[in-house]
């Protein structure tokens, strides 16, 4: 093949697609007979890439090909270094290798530590500044631009005008930077960025000074970085070169091409790369920047005439070049003939929220999968949507994988480690210890079912307040257990062993220790499983590599820090799933599916703030000094994200769609889709709508209307009624039957949640344990309260915020009770339980206290708040007072006689007229002033017409255990999801309904 003049730079038309069409190409101009293309070197950006062209040469090469030799230039936004051509062995001696990234990280985070404004910041503030501060030093390095340039006179002349702020933060990175770079020094080492520069520039030169004898071609490479432009221009300019680009528009006009600013090609020797007015957010704008680093016109790019088994059709690259006009140039829409804003096969899709938007999806690509061989692209930067789509295909069992992969937290490894980190963090807290026993790659095989049922007695052991810090405390909460399972202790000692590793107090630790416990306890627990699956293996990789980065950084940090970090850290790292789904259905998120192709492409998630993502400044560099050292600005980044789009919307079926709200409220479309409806105007908008698929979401899931659902009126047999009532039930039976039906009669019980802050029937037990104590002993009430809560599993918060109101409640007690052992008035019995028979049903309870006075009684009921009104006591809707009164009348209390006369609550709640300014007591008796209440006289015999009214209507009757008998009436909520409240208070229904 003869020399040729100048450098040789194609373009790929979007409506072509790229892969198919840059194979297509590729094919006739350099394959040989007897070595196919394997004499051609092939320069692609990605791991991705490589694999896109792979499959397009298979798709291409009919009987066979030997395919070209392909190396990747590597894309930092991918996480990928260069391949092995571009960075061989003996690349030459004098360039130093690259640093760890994640020793770095952590160094920059000690260095951190040591700045005064930092010292006393907690560690996942610092690793996460530090993170930052490793990112903008990435940035600079690939920009080219030497670490001494902060110091220029540029910078050093805007640093005045810099608000307080920015100042403070380029002073800090400044100074971290230099600090870096003479430890660098000392191990002779360099930044990765820095080193894969000076691979990039060695690699020009020796092509340069020695070009290859066999064909090289770069194709896809958009990065615009310096190094790559050097490498590119001596690429293009070899006798057997090319650089082919992917959909630089060509047929823009030189006014709009100006129009998209300068690019980093100014118009003075000392102006600013980077003008003001730049187009940033064009999709050409970087291809413009590549170009002029590439130091060649646009006018030298020639266009690439082959096209692809996918191409759509010439007028769709038009309309793409309309569409994206800038804002000046877009008044050209007014006049725009059809043929240029034509998007035939292009459809727009609304859909209400992302999981409609998500089934409409699954169902275009279940659509498109019937017709043979034709391929689909599900493109979206959402990771949950793109989840969402997944899911939905497993329905017909299309398996369908997001290609972008899951962030290492999300899989189920990184579920584990995290949930053994929280156990290490907070003590064996119950909810991070049940995450982690129950997790699934815990026990796994024959053995999984038997631990599993462990799993499920030690949470009902340990619904609550949480209990005493460590394993110590679940042993204590296992031995206090009222229902003890008998195979339960044993396997926990068992298990506690296990987690030991994870039980101890510190209040700083190495962080590699930590990993080394993390890792052992989850080896103990998983065997081999943790590590045996692509997200164990990645996880393995990841302890690994933070263990070794923290053991030499020296790494020390509170462990109550440590699920933070690890988090934060996995969350930077993806996991990709193997090869093995559908062979004609992919999801990619906009980096992965830069050069795919596909017949139909579905861009999903085109809402501002994902399609293109909120500009993310750089948190320590002012935009207008990176403007100086000439860095492109945060909305640099939505330039490419309309750029994906474009290219996106060369396949020839594409579907853009967006949902009209999310979880957070109503979203704004995407500034694309916003100019797309714009160009095609009303008319030719309502023909491009694709509404079918939306009906056909609705549709999928949507059954027949339930009946309306009725008030339950449970009806037991007469047997199921016989059933004895406590004191307390009483009220729940007569206030709401259906409580007391589903509570007594089906026996249901509500779970306290885990870690639950105390409740008041938790902090009323309380008070009990401690008054029947102080009954018993006697001595100091305040103190001895002291010491039994101390002792009580409760949040640390709480007992700081109650505990001082109840000691002093607890003194007026103590005060009062002798006040009234002066006037002759003693406890004679507390915290007994007592029982009588009342046309032969059980009617039992236990009495908080009973005081003897002149032989009579006073019954007391403690309340750790307000006690009830005296209105309810009247209505009968809370007789508790009343029915232990019954019982001690009759003499239900063993060793105990005598007529009730006084009925007492002593509320612990707050009381002006008391001295510790907590604690009172009163009656629900009408007399004197009051209103409301029961006669004295009559408050027994009051109290047993309801008894025996409520008796006769539900135990020994037949009347229905009706829901919410009494709505107005307050009370608990328990089984309010039982009776399915919701779908028959708001009619307000009296409708009869079953059991």
């Amino acid at each position: 093949m003869a020399e040729r003049p100048g450098p040789q730079l194609y373009s790929i038309a979007a409506h072509r697609g790229f892969a198919d069409a840059l194979v297509a190409g590729l094919i006739p101009r350099y394959a040989e007979p007897r070595f196919g293309l394997a004499r051609l070197t092939l320069l692609l950006p990605s791991r991705r890439a490589v694999r896109t062209v792979t499959e397009a040469f298979v798709r291409a090469s009919g009987s066979g090909l030997l395919l070209p030799r392909m190396a990747v230039i590597g894309d930092l936004d991918l996480d990928e270094t260069l391949g092995p051509l571009l960075d061989p062995l003996g690349a030459g001696a004098d360039i130093p290798p690259a640093a760890d990234t994640t020793p770095r990280w952590l160094r920059l985070a000690e260095m951190l530590r040591e700045e005064p404004d930092h010292a006393a910041a907690a560690a996942p503030a610092l690793l996460r500044l530090a993170r930052k501060i490793a990112r903008s030093m990435d940035r600079l390095a690939v920009e080219g631009i030497p670490a001494g340039e902060l110091l220029s006179d540029r910078v050093r002349d805007l640093f005045p005008d810099l608000a307080g702020h920015w100042q403070a933060n380029t002073r800090l990175f400044a100074v971290l930077q230099q600090k870096w770079r003479l430890e660098l020094e000392e191990r002779g080492e360099i930044d990765a960025p820095e080193r894969r520069n000076r691979l990039l520039d060695h690699a020009a030169r020796r092509w340069r000074e020695s070009p290859p004898p066999h064909p090289v071609v770069a194709a896809g490479v958009t990065s615009a970085s310096p190094a790559i432009a050097r490498l590119l221009r001596v690429v293009a300019e070899l006798s057997k070169g090319a650089v082919i680009l992917p959909d630089l528009d060509l047929a823009m006009g030189e006014a709009v091409w100006d129009a998209l600013g300068v690019a980093g090609a100014p118009d003075e020797a000392d102006g600013e790369p980077f003008a003001r007015g730049d187009a940033v957010t064009h999709p050409q704008y970087h291809l413009k920047l590549l170009l002029n680093r590439m130091g060649v016109g646009r006018g030298e790019v020639q266009p690439w005439h082959r096209s692809g088994s996918a191409a759509a059709p010439p007028e769709r690259s038009r309309a793409i070049s309309s569409l994206f006009l800038p804002p000046e140039a877009s008044a050209a829409w007014i006049a725009l003939p059809p043929e240029r804003r034509r998007l035939s096969g292009v459809r727009l899709m609304e859909c209400a929220d992302p999981e409609e938007e998500a089934q409409a999806i699954a169902l275009l690509v279940r659509e498109a999968l019937e017709t043979p061989e034709k391929r689909v692209a599900v493109v979206t930067p959402d990771r949950n949507l793109a989840a969402r789509v997944s899911a939905h295909l497993a329905r017909w069992n299309v398996a369908a994988d997001d290609s972008a992969g899951r962030p290492l937290s999300q899989t189920a490894a990184g579920r584990l480690v995290l949930s053994l980190a929280d156990c290490l963090a907070e003590r064996m807290a119950p909810v991070p210890l049940l995450a982690a026993l129950g997790h699934p790659l815990v026990r796994m095989g024959e053995a999984r079912a038997e631990w599993l049922e462990r799993v499920r007695e030690l949470d009902r052991v340990l619904r609550g307040p949480r209990p005493a810090p460590g394993l110590s405390g679940i042993a204590r909460a296992i031995a206090g257990a009222r229902e003890k399972p008998p195979l339960l202790p044993p396997w926990w000692r068992e298990t506690a062993d296990l987690l030991e590793p994870l039980d101890r107090a510190e209040d700083e630790a190495s962080l590699a220790e930590l990993l080394d416990r993390l890792a052992a306890v989850g080896e103990a627990l998983c065997g081999t499983a943790l590590w045996a699956q692509p997200d164990g293996r990645a996880l393995a990789a990841f302890v690994e590599d933070l263990r070794d980065a923290a053991r030499e950084a020296a790494t020390r940090l509170d462990p109550r820090d440590l699920p933070a970090v690890l988090r934060e850290a996995m969350e930077e790292l993806a996991v990709r799933p193997p090869w093995g789904g559908h062979p004609r259905v992919a999801i990619y998120g906009l980096l992965e599916a830069r050069m795919s192709r596909a017949d139909l492409a579905i861009c999903g998630g085109l809402v501002e703030g994902k399609w293109p993502a909120r500009p993310a400044p750089d948190p320590l560099l002012a935009p207008a000094l990176l403007r100086a050292l000439g860095v492109p600005g945060a909305d640099f980044r939505i330039g490419l994200s309309a750029h994906d789009l474009a290219a996106a919307l060369g396949a020839p079926e594409v579907v853009l769609s967006h949902a009209a709200r999310d979880e957070a409220g109503p979203t704004i479309p995407s500034r694309f889709l916003l100019r797309i409806r714009a160009m095609l105007g009303p008319k030719l908008l309502k023909a491009h709508r694709e509404t079918r698929t939306v009906e056909l979401a609705r549709a999928v899931d949507r059954g027949e209307p339930a009946p309306a659902y009725p008030r339950p009126q449970a009806r037991p047999s007469a047997e199921q009624r016989r059933v004895a009532i406590s004191a307390t039930a009483l009220d729940r039976l007569r206030g709401d039957p259906y409580q007391f039906y589903a509570s007594t009669i089906l026996g249901l019980s509500p779970l306290d949640a885990l870690d639950a802050e105390p409740s008041a029937a938790w902090k009323g037990t309380a008070v009990h344990a401690i008054l029947e104590r102080w009954h018993e002993q006697g001595g100091d009430l305040a103190e001895l309260g002291a010491r039994m809560l101390a002792a009580m599993s409760a949040h640390p918060f709480t007992k700081a915020t109650w505990q001082p109101r109840l000691l002093r409640a607890l003194e007026w007690i103590a005060a009062e009770t002798a006040r009234l052992a002066g006037e002759g008035r003693t406890p004679v019995l507390w915290e007994k339980a007592g029982a009588i028979e009342i046309d032969g049903v059980r009617i039992h309870g236990k009495a908080d206290r009973i005081d003897r006075l002149d032989g009579a009684l006073a019954v007391v009921d403690y309340k750790t708040g307000a006690p009830p009104t005296n209105a309810q006591v009247e209505k009968g809707f809370n007789l508790q007072l009343g029915v232990l009164g019954l019982i001690a009348a009759h003499g239900g209390f063993a060793g105990l006689s005598g007529a009730p006369e006084r009925f007492e609550y002593w509320s612990l709640g707050r009381s002006k007229n008391s001295e510790t300014g907590f604690g009172y007591r009163c009656e629900p008796i009408k007399e004197g002033r009051k209103l409301t209440g029961l006669p004295r006289e009559e408050f027994l015999s009051q109290t047993e017409f309801y008894l025996r009214d409520a008796l006769a209507r539900w135990i020994l009757g037949d009347e229905p255990f009706t829901a919410r008998l009494n709505p107005d009436l307050p009370g608990y909520g328990d089984y309010d999801q039982l009776m399915r409240l919701d779908e028959w208070q708001a009619r307000g229904d009296a409708e009869s309904g079953g059991s």
